[in-house]
């Protein structure tokens, strides 16, 4: 068999000792420069057979390639170590192709086997832009405006397809309220796209579609169909609210995308859910004097503590909203038209045969979200997906099983599904794929907060999921009921507001959940996330000085724990 020779590469060493930072850097540069410069490059060990196999494949598709073997280099082991915080590979061969991590080498055979590997090996220069990014959210723009700082010429191809009630996000009708609102998204908007424009980034209003490996098609609201090209792709498309698919649902209910787009009132309102969407959604109608009921179909919240997911619920409950439990919708009917109009609901029992109807004026459905990846093409180009949810498997670097496809956002599966974690998501990736950098997105120990009518603020692990991983007898729950002052005058109730952390007392009793129900929860749970990021301990807390009067304060006080049995109510201020 004719074959052509590899190329040997060759890197200079600062030795085979532990790298200083300043070495490391300096490493990752060189290894970076090999990346850039080489149509191919494998990273490999002379004696590896896995190694042997994707030269052999190489040189018989007459590819010229270049090899570092790491076991005939001084600082071999430093190198594959460096190598492996830029591809998340720590085994050999690591290729690249056109400056695109291939992976091993099955990877590279099957990517042989599907044609990509031919169609990476087509001369880079030859595509539209660095990078596509398909989806225009806070993740997308994100990661759009970092590679265009990086120097690296970008689009961004976004379009909204409207829900089934008509809104793109766009319009906003809802008299003084909604007008305020409309300004407000508009001006967010604008400073969007002079961000964009800044940067140099193309943003296309066109829906963007695979048809082939690196080339997609764009098509705008006329119909008119355009193609790009690109060395690599983020998929950032986001997530739209599900429908129930029963009788009725997408012809009169709305969703949350659609609640400001009302051009009336939705007076007396049925929320269906119980997410934090469904209670954030419920809680802002019933305070603006709106008769609200929210229907459940098992429990409050899931995922989040269920401690504090029914006492969400408990003060909802307490201040005008109803709760249907156990029950989902099984029809919708019109029984008038009008602005709002009447619809009849017949549900049933989740636990037995009853059935109930209630008349309402609208109808919110709040039970999920459905990525937006099976219409893009995916397919085509062998990018796999859930089946169930439509969310994209990656790998801690965000990358999909096609090496030169990326995703970050609520498409992700098994990823928070909020708007700071896509944005920094969407940053690092952009530096770790233009700018030479390793840092990935850290998904523990992200906070969060529902803005409920009482907020409910919460970093860490629930209690159910601490006692899962950590069990019971390890941990250790402090808690308090608390009465913030501005309550005192007012005359609210003393034991509502509620505050706990959950603590590993094998591990020094480190704090792993934070959870906080009470006035600017989201407020004070920001700042206790960065202790927990670097550490926090129940000592740490002790030793803490509290600001008073203050909601946070009462985590620099916290005695009893919940072993303890003791009372927690509050007697005064």
């Amino acid at each position: 068999m004719s074959s052509l020779p590899g190329r040997r590469a060759r890197l200079s060493s600062p030795g085979t000792s532990r790298l200083s930072s300043e070495a490391r850097e300096e490493l990752r540069r060189r290894l970076q420069g090999l990346i850039e410069d080489n149509r191919v490059m494998i990273f490999s060990k002379s004696y590896c057979p896995h190694s042997t196999r994707v030269k052999e494949l190489f040189s018989s598709l007459g590819v010229e390639y270049n090899i570092l073997e790491l076991d005939q280099v001084d600082d071999g082991a430093n190198v594959q170590e460096v190598l492996s915080e830029i591809t998340n590979q720590r085994t050999v061969p690591n290729i690249f192709v056109n400056k695109v991590h291939m992976g091993g080498c099955d990877r590279t055979f099957q990517a042989h086997q599907s044609g990509l590997l031919q169609k990476l090996l087509q001369k880079e220069s030859t595509y539209d832009y660095d990078l596509i990014v398909i989806g225009g959210g806070s993740g997308g723009l994100a990661c759009a405006q970092e590679a265009a700082i990086l120097g690296k010429k970008v689009m961004v191809l976004d379009f909204v397809i409207p829900s089934p009630q008509g809104t793109s996000w766009v319009k906003h009708n809802w008299e003084i309220m909604t007008e305020a609102i409309q300004n407000h998204i508009g001006s967010l908007n604008w400073s969007y796209g002079l961000s964009l424009r800044e940067k140099s980034v193309a943003y296309v209003n066109s829906y963007g579609e695979f048809v082939e490996h690196h080339k997609i098609k764009a098509t705008n609201r006329k119909g008119q169909e355009t193609y790009y090209t690109a060395a690599k792709f983020v998929i950032a498309t986001g997530a739209r609210p599900r429908y129930l698919g029963i009788k009725g649902d997408k012809e009169y209910c709305i969703t949350s995308d659609d609640l400001f787009s009302l051009p009336y009132c939705p007076g007396k309102t049925l929320v269906v859910g119980a997410s934090y969407v469904a209670l954030e959604c419920a809680g802002f109608l019933a305070g603006v004097g709106l008769d609200v009921t929210v229907m459940v179909r098992s429990i409050l919240l899931r995922g989040f503590d269920q401690e504090m997911a029914e006492k969400v619920g408990s003060y909802m409950e307490h201040h005008g909203v109803k709760f249907l439990r156990k029950f989902i919708p099984v029809m919708v009917q019109q029984l008038e038209k009008g602005s709002p109009g009447k619809l009849k609901i017949v549900a049933k029992s989740t636990e037995g045969p009853e059935t109930i109807e209630g008349v309402y004026n609208t109808v919110l459905l709040a039970i999920g979200r459905e990525s937006s990846t099976r219409k893009i093409g995916l397919e085509k180009i062998g990018v796999k997906i859930s089946e169930k949810s439509g969310k994209i498997p990656v790998n801690d670097i965000e990358q999909t099983n096609v090496p030169y496809i990326y995703a970050v956002g609520d498409v992700l599966e098994g990823k928070l599904e909020l708007t700071p974690v896509a944005i920094q998501a969407g940053k690092l990736l952009a530096r770790r794929l233009f700018g030479g950098h390793s840092e990935k997105c850290n998904y523990i120990n992200v906070p969060t907060t529902v803005f409920t009518p009482l907020e409910y603020g919460c970093c860490g692990l629930s209690e159910e999921k601490a006692i899962e991983i950590y069990k019971k007898e390890n941990l250790e729950v402090y808690h308090t009921l608390f009465w913030p002052l501005e309550w005192t005058v007012a005359g609210r109730d003393n034991n509502t507001c509620y505050a706990k952390i959950i603590c590993n007392k094998v591990d020094n009793n480190r704090v792993i959940g934070f959870h906080i129900l009470g006035p600017n929860a989201g407020e004070v749970t920001q700042g206790f996330a960065a202790a927990m990021k670097c550490g926090l301990t129940k000592q740490l807390l002790d030793d803490t000085i509290g600001i008073h009067p203050t909601c946070g304060e009462v985590f620099t006080t916290l005695e009893i724990t919940k072993s303890s049995g003791l009372d927690i109510t509050q007697k005064g201020c």
